[in-house]
């Protein structure tokens, strides 16, 4: 199961809750980084650490392991950046993902 969504300009709220799920070494780095949107993608163990190495690697987005409540199977990736940065490392990761699925097929 793979699921990718983009939150624009996320609220206080909202951020509340990224905080309450990151650990603190991310709550630091990202309180001295300009974002404003944040782009979700839920996977696998491997594929998180996976993609999180691309989109760090080829946009200029801060990744960040969102913890949940089942992190054996499936976690969260999320990355937050400016739009244009966050917007391009969602196209390559379901890109990816699409083209790994079908050579599994």
């Amino acid at each position: 199961m793979t699921e990718g969504r983009i939150i624009y300009n996320p609220g206080k709220l909202v951020m509340q809750m990224f905080y309450r799920k990151m650990s603190k070494e991310s709550r630091e780095e990202l309180a001295n980084r300009k974002y404003d949107a944040v782009g979700l993608f839920q996977t696998t163990v491997a594929g998180i650490l996976y993609y999180a190495d691309r989109v760090a690697k080829t946009s200029n987005v801060f990744p960040v392991e969102i913890n949940g409540s089942c992190p054996q199977h499936i976690t969260t990736l999320a990355f937050f950046g400016e739009t244009a940065a966050v917007e391009t490392a969602m196209k390559m990761v379901i890109a990816e993902e699409k083209e790994r699925k079908n050579r599994l097929i």
